[in-house]
């Protein structure tokens, strides 16, 4: 058995928005950090997290400007804004309302 999770639909743009809360970071960074804060059971191939990060700065939640990463590569930036920061906490706040009655289903007799 795989220790890999799969996401249920829709939670990629919540991961997105808190992976980039505190810092603007590209996508490969994006990644990586999801995969490193989840103790690598979280592993976002790029074929779902280019279109979502496409998807979040059209929405407004993220914005993106070109820097240069620690490699010395050009790659795009993509940081929270004032919108996305409240969506986060409103997904945030839904997310743990929803895992809480999922347990509570889950754990009862």
């Amino acid at each position: 058995m795989s220790d890999k999770l799969e996401l249920p639909q829709g939670t990629l743009d919540l991961l997105i928005l808190k992976a980039v809360a505190l810092e603007p970071r590209h996508g490969w960074g994006i990644s990586e950090r999801l995969r490193q804060i989840s103790s690598a059971a979280l592993s976002i191939r790029q074929g779902s997290l280019y279109p979502a990060l496409h998807r979040l700065e059209r929405r407004g939640w993220v914005k993106a400007r070109w820097g240069v990463s620690d490699n010395n590569r050009r790659a795009k930036f993509y940081e929270l804004t004032r919108s996305g920061r409240a969506q986060l906490e409103r997904d945030t706040d839904a997310w743990q309302r929803l895992a809480a009655s999922v347990a509570q289903v889950l754990e009862s007799e």
